[in-house]
């Protein structure tokens, strides 16, 4: 799509510049100009655009009507900023008039969208032919679930290939050449052994535990769920769906920030934590120094905890305990004036210095500055058998601060976990730059009041 939509963009402007300045229509024509330049720069802007936009996602589901409008509506609001920059700044280096605007656009349409029209269909009759599918579980080997079954095989152009059934209940067996693979309790090691990308959950309503159980499990691994609705959601309107070829689902855990706003979240992350660590260099070098001079043990603590879509990072603080704080006491979590705290510790925790390092982890996109924070794998594991939803955190990066810390909920015990849970659950179904900006004017707040969570 990058590479089509790279020489569409330019044979739209090549095209445009024909039309303003060759074809005897508009007063003023230049014989000699460069085009190349001008052309590589609009054709950087619209890739950006369309980027912004999420115009570079897999192409699943989506029907050629569907790829033109999200062309048309793309360009059109390009079309618009250029329009209101060049309108504010008394430049117009291709205009004669708003006409050419309109001219511009549609050739942008036309190139941009006859370029995805005809890469769907090249994927349609791939598709077809059972090329380049998504490996896809069926959760529940009963009628609904054979019913799914049923329209994934005849309807190949969603893009899912049925690898298996998955129920606890019933003895192994198959439908149409598709096997049961096994029990709910084998997700976590059939996910990635098969490679699955997508899950249909197709359980009954009287299943909610297992649900509950199976978005837990799945929620660890970086794969598309959707399941089907009760017939009493549909009638009532209690659900949104999404009509796959006749086949309501409800896609769950679905991202709720537009995708210029994700990468306008990252973009924010970047540049704070630059500005962070460059004005606190002297407070690391110092910090650094009186860790060492204090007691044995690096400055720097690192530790292994687990972040977006259950993947493991390293996380890194300022030591703020004694060195090897859990040989003794085993893994246990922090405590409110733990015996564990240095000297010195017990003023970084307060002050939370000891955070500073993980702008680095901020950079590096292991971590946001805004999100829930992340756990320890030991840790992670039980709540997920306690909690079957605490994997929902795991669909966002993990963040140096968040609601938890505003409320002051310190994890000491499961109810906090759970308490901070429903924190976390607020934000990301919020989530938003406006919500983040004021959450981090809140953190710094109450850092100056020495009130700040750990």
């Amino acid at each position: 799509m990058l590479v089509m939509d790279f020489i569409a963009f330019n044979l739209a402007y090549y095209f445009l510049f024909l039309f303003r300045f060759r074809s005897g229509l508009f007063e003023n024509p230049i014989s000699n100009v460069w085009i190349i330049t001008p052309a590589l720069a609009t054709s950087l802007y619209w890739i950006v655009i369309f980027a912004l936009n999420g115009r570079y996602k897999p192409l699943y589901g989506q029907s050629r009507l569907d790829s033109l409008w999200y062309v048309f509506k793309t360009t059109g609001f390009g079309i618009l900023i250029i329009y209101v920059i060049l309108t504010f700044s008394g430049e117009e280096p291709l205009s004669s008039g708003k006409i050419t605007y309109f001219i511009y656009w549609a050739l942008l349409f036309v190139f941009a969208g006859g370029a995805r029209f005809l890469l769907r269909t090249v994927q349609h009759h791939l598709i077809i032919r059972g090329i380049a599918l998504s490996p896809t579980l069926i959760i529940g080997f009963n009628e609904r679930g054979k019913k799914l079954l049923d329209q994934v095989q005849r309807f190949r152009t969603m893009g899912f290939q049925a690898i298996g059934f998955i129920d606890d209940n019933g003895e192994d067996g198959e439908y149409k050449g598709v096997k049961r693979l096994g029990k709910i309790t084998d997700l976590e090691r059939i996910i990635p052994e098969q490679g699955i990308l997508e899950v249909l959950i197709a359980l009954g309503k009287h299943d909610e535990e297992l649900t509950e159980r199976v978005i837990g499990i799945c929620g660890q691994f970086k794969v598309n769920m959707k399941m089907m609705p009760e017939v009493q959601q549909l009638i009532y309107g209690q659900v949104r769906t999404m009509g796959v070829h006749g086949m309501p689902l409800i896609e769950v855990f679905p991202d709720l920030m537009e995708p210029w706003a994700m990468h306008l979240k990252r973009l924010m992350d970047i540049i704070i934590s630059l500005m962070v660590l460059t004005f606190n260099l002297p407070t690391i070098i110092i910090t650094a120094i009186v860790i060492k001079l204090e007691s044995k043990g690096p400055a720097i603590y690192s530790q292994k905890r687990v972040g977006r879509y259950g993947r493991e990072f390293t996380i890194y603080k300022f030591r703020s305990m004694v060195q090897d704080a859990e040989k003794y006491t085993g893994v246990k979590w922090a405590e409110k004036n733990d015996p564990r705290l240095t000297r010195i510790g017990a003023f970084l925790r307060k002050s939370k210095i000891d955070e500073i390092p993980q702008f680095f982890n901020v950079l590096l996109g292991n971590m946001s500055l805004v999100g829930p924070r992340p756990e320890r794998k030991y840790f992670v594991d039980q709540f997920i058998k306690e909690i079957p939803l605490y994997s929902r955190r795991h669909n966002v990066k993990p963040g140096i601060t968040g609601y938890g810390q505003l409320r002051g909920v310190y994890d000491a015990s499961l109810e906090d976990v759970k308490t901070r849970l429903s924190l976390d659950m607020q934000y990301i179904n919020n989530m938003s730059i406006s919500l983040d900006i004021k959450i981090m004017f809140q953190t710094v707040f109450l850092i100056l009041k020495g009130k700040a969570q750990h």
